[in-house]
């Protein structure tokens, strides 16, 4: 596993209860995280490797002794960790999908490249070689299309809109603003133009926070404004299941919005370097290096987050039904149980079924999958 940060701690913390596997090993470019982290786990199956994610040839040295590589870094990543995957024959998952590039005259209307597109293009290189890369396979993407599947097969005989909803109540105890996730990702998927699919018209982009509504989540979350945000599903719903519409929105809330419209107006959004006497550092960088890191505010966090799946359409009896199939994370609870907070260990859990089901056989395929 490429990527020793909160997600990939959680992976460990629930891999370690399942026997599918033989040897794990987690690999930060930061020697001492992943020892750290197999320290803590104390489970003879671990090991603890460094490798630099940046370089495809030091990620395939690594790769070539194991069967799968689990890509837990940051999307920026992608193509050096997907090519070395390939390169030593390996079975390939991640849970974000390689980066978008906004159209260059049209960005808020019409895609440039899309999420996923550098990755979809080696479908048939994969497809010929006989080896599978499972893309977008945490839990938003992940788990939130194995619900649209899942609805699409059991519950509906007619698809209209398979529509993503995320939504929390987390709240961090001594900051006035901490993201319980990867802030640079985060920037990101916000800042982006966000993307919908429409049968009639294909893909097409948004301003940023575009066409608000107020999502009442379950569970005692209660009710959030959710708005347009880039998100790999309205990719790879339509791919596989014939509907008419693919939304993503998340709840972010107005302060949350603002802070993010605020970096975009500074541009300390950007991924481009700039030079600092002498140094050379990217805006985006520094604001989350400057900010608490996710992984470490499981105790002061309380509260809840949802990710879910709203499909409407016509039921398998002919009537008219809208289904919302979610899966809520109580901080409380993965604190004590896994030692993990509550965003990167729901984030964590769908790749570690998606490994054991790979494993035994209930999965399989070849290409570049989603």
């Amino acid at each position: 596993m490429v990527g020793t940060g909160g997600v990939g701690a959680a992976v460990g913390a629930v891999a370690r209860r399942r026997d599918f596997f033989e040897r794990m090993t987690f690999a930060d470019l930061d020697p001492a995280r992943p020892e750290a982290l197999v320290a803590r786990l104390d489970d003879g199956r671990f090991a603890a490797a460094q490798v630099d994610a940046s370089d495809e040839e030091s990620v395939a040295a690594l790769a070539r002794e194991a069967d799968v590589v689990l890509n837990a870094t940051d999307p920026r990543f992608n193509p050096p960790i997907f090519a070395a995957a390939f390169e030593a024959g390996c079975t390939y998952l991640d849970m974000a999908m390689t980066l978008s590039e906004p159209h260059p005259d049209e960005p808020y209307s019409r895609p440039g490249v899309m999420l996923g597109d550098a990755q979809f293009a080696e479908h048939e290189r994969w497809s010929e070689a006989g080896r599978l890369a499972l893309v977008g396979i945490g839990v938003e993407p992940g788990l939130s299309d194995v619900f649209a599947r899942y609805a699409a097969d059991h519950l509906f005989s007619e698809l209209d809109e398979v529509a993503v909803r995320d939504g929390a109540d987390l709240a961090v105890e001594g900051y006035d603003f901490a993201p319980t996730f990867s802030i640079w990702t985060t920037i990101e998927e916000c800042l982006n133009p966000p993307l919908v699919w429409e049968r009639e018209r294909g893909f097409y982009t948004t301003d940023p926070f575009s066409e608000p509504e107020v999502f009442d989540f379950p569970e005692g979350i209660g009710p959030i404004e959710c708005v347009n945000v880039e998100h790999e599903e309205v990719v790879l719903v339509p791919r596989e299941l014939d509907c008419n519409r693919v939304t993503f929105k998340y709840g972010l809330g107005e302060e949350f919005i603002g802070v993010l419209k605020t970096l975009n107006k500074l541009g300390l959004d950007s991924k481009e370097p700039v030079s600092v006497r002498g140094a050379e550092v990217a805006p985006r960088d520094v604001v989350a290096a400057a900010l608490p890191d996710p992984a470490t505010l499981g105790d002061r966090m309380h509260g809840k987050t949802c990710a879910g799946t709203l499909v409407t359409g016509t039921g398998k009896d002919g009537e008219r039904r809208s289904t919302y199939l979610y899966h809520v994370s109580d901080n409380e609870q993965t604190m004590r149980e896994y030692g993990s907070q509550a965003v990167v260990l729901q984030t964590a859990l769908n790749p570690v079924v998606a490994l054991e089901l790979l494993a035994n056989g209930a999965w399989s395929g070849a290409g570049v999958l989603g």
